[in-house]
C-alpha cells in the first residue's frame, strides 16, 4: 500500500473519531495515536495555541518541549507563516528547536478554525527526508476534520 493509500484509508477513521466529539484535546489525542501507530513516526502530536504561544498538547513518543514561541523553530514558524512546513533535514532549519537529538526530519501542519490557527500538528522522524508533498496535503486534509 502506498503512503497516499494509507492516508486515504485513515481519513474515514479520523472522521469517525471526530464526528460528534466537541472536546478538541480528546480528538487530538486519538488522531496523534492513530497516526503514530499507523506510520511509526518518532514523535507525533499537537501544540495548542494558548496565551500567545504554542503549548504541548496530546502526543505520542518521547518527552517534548512544553512551550514554543511564535515564529520560533519549525512549529512556531509554521504558525507564523500560516502554512505547512516540510523540513527534510532539521539540522539545516535556522532556529530549529532540538527537543530530541534523534529527530532528523519534520513536518508541521497548522490547524485552522476559520481564519485562526488553534494548534499545529507536529511529526518528527528519525530518518532524513521522510516527509513530502503527499504527507503535507494528506495531513492538511486530516487536520481539517478535527
Amino acid at each position: 500500500m502506498t503512503k497516499q493509500e494509507r492516508y486515504a484509508a485513515l481519513l474515514p477513521q479520523v472522521k469517525s473519531l471526530c464526528e460528534g466529539e466537541s472536546d478538541m484535546i480528546a480528538k487530538m489525542a486519538n488522531v496523534s495515536a492513530l497516526l503514530h501507530s499507523e506510520f511509526g513516526f518518532w514523535w507525533t502530536g499537537f501544540y495548542r495555541v494558548l496565551d500567545g504561544e504554542l503549548v504541548l498538547g496530546p502526543f505520542q513518543g518521547p518527552i517534548a518541549c512544553i512551550h514554543i514561541a511564535y515564529g520560533r523553530g519549525v512549529c512556531g514558524s509554521a504558525w507564523k507563516e500560516r502554512r505547512t512546513l516540510v523540513v527534510p533535514d532539521v539540522e539545516q532549519f535556522p532556529g530549529h528547536i532540538a527537543c530530541s537529538s534523534e529527530s532528523r526530519s519534520e513536518i508541521v501542519v497548522p490547524v485552522f478554525r476559520g481564519d485562526d490557527i488553534i494548534a499545529v500538528l507536529d511529526i518528527d522522524s528519525r530518518e532524513l527526508a521522510t516527509f513530502d508533498e503527499v504527507d503535507a496535503r494528506s495531513l492538511e486534509q486530516l487536520v481539517a476534520l478535527l
